[in-house]
């Protein structure tokens, strides 16, 4: 095991690949000599030339389009889209081209593309720059999304997702760039679709991903000052979802909180405790709680900024909450 950046681990999975797969290739605004706008991919075009590390125009329906030809014609690209909330710009070349040509064409062609969205909140970046769109793209067939919450996701899930045949939206937490985590040396996979229990609990189930990963455990701790025995499962896909591990964990617990860093109305959290309330209801014993940002767009005063977004202590008081109501 090596410790490393989250930023670092992103970087060494496309470095594997690129060296694996001569049709891996890089595309976006400024990733070449500047090495994107949070240096993932620095140094990334001396190494493997100007061809595969491509500048873009500032054009995200124009690349993004780009990048679902190259797919299509054999290539295996990778985008990079500044922010997240840029995505807004692709919406037709992603959800209306890359996620439905396979099913229109069927093994005519496939569309082997990887997007990756740094997202969320956390540095004031301004309503603009800080949006968590996740729900949007689960929403759509045809796409995968992969939101990994420790550098060693983020290296084994990248590596699977360059090697898939399908459309994946990669979402990258600014704010896990920086941290630091054990990643295995050598060949790391870890499966697209899989859920993973972060810690063992006995009273209440904490769903989570991404940054909010962190975020669910913090608040296990506290809880668990006061007796309360918090499960905490990291969904790391939101499409495919991993509802087994979801449900055998409320089927244990009785108890749901369901997290997400983007704004409440219509979110993943909201999907979640949908499903749980189908699938695993008899096994409930106080109604499920979700636990998001506020609907409203995301300030720029980092006052604002952190009441409108949730943390740990949201998440601890939604969770006593739960045991209280039962």
């Amino acid at each position: 095991m090596a410790e490393i950046f989250y930023s670092h681990a992103i970087r060494e999975a496309l470095e594997e690949e690129m060296a694996r797969d001569e049709r891996v290739i890089l595309i976006g605004e400024d990733i070449a000599e500047y090495g994107g706008a949070f240096k993932v991919t620095a140094d990334m075009a001396s190494r493997f030339g100007r061809e595969r590390v491509r500048n873009t125009p500032i054009s995200e329906n124009g690349f993004v389009g780009v990048a679902v030809g190259a797919a299509m014609t054999g290539l295996r690209p990778v985008a990079e889209l500044m922010f997240m909330d840029f995505l807004t710009l692709a919406m037709d070349q992603l959800c209306n081209h890359a996620a439905k040509f396979r099913y229109q064409y069927g093994e005519q062609c496939t569309i082997p593309l990887v997007l990756r969205c740094p997202a969320g909140a956390g540095r004031s970046y301004g309503p603009t720059h800080s949006q968590s769109l996740e729900k949007w793209l689960m929403a759509t067939p045809g796409l995968l999304v992969a939101a990994p919450s420790t550098a060693a996701d983020a290296k084994g899930m990248l590596k699977s997702a360059i090697r898939c045949d399908d459309p994946v939206v990669f979402i990258e937490s600014k704010l896990l760039y920086g941290q630091r985590g054990e990643v295995p040396e050598g060949e790391h996979l870890v499966p697209l679709g899989e859920a993973i229990v972060r810690r063992e609990g006995e009273h209440v189930t904490l769903v989570a991903y991404s940054r909010m990963v962190g975020e669910a455990l913090q608040a296990a701790e506290a809880l668990d000052k006061h007796g309360v025995s918090a499960e905490v499962v990291d969904l790391r896909c939101l499409a495919p979802l991993d509802m087994d591990t979801v449900a055998a964990s409320v089927e244990k617990t009785g108890r749901l909180v369901a997290i997400e860093e983007g704004n409440l109305t219509g979110g993943v959290a909201a999907e979640i405790v949908a499903r749980v309330v189908d699938e695993c209801f008899d096994y409930l014993d106080a109604a499920p709680r979700r636990v998001a940002a506020l609907d409203v767009p995301i300030p720029s005063s980092r006052v604002l900024e952190q009441a409108a977004t949730p943390d740990w202590q949201d998440i601890a008081r939604a969770a006593a909450d739960v045991l209280r109501s039962d």
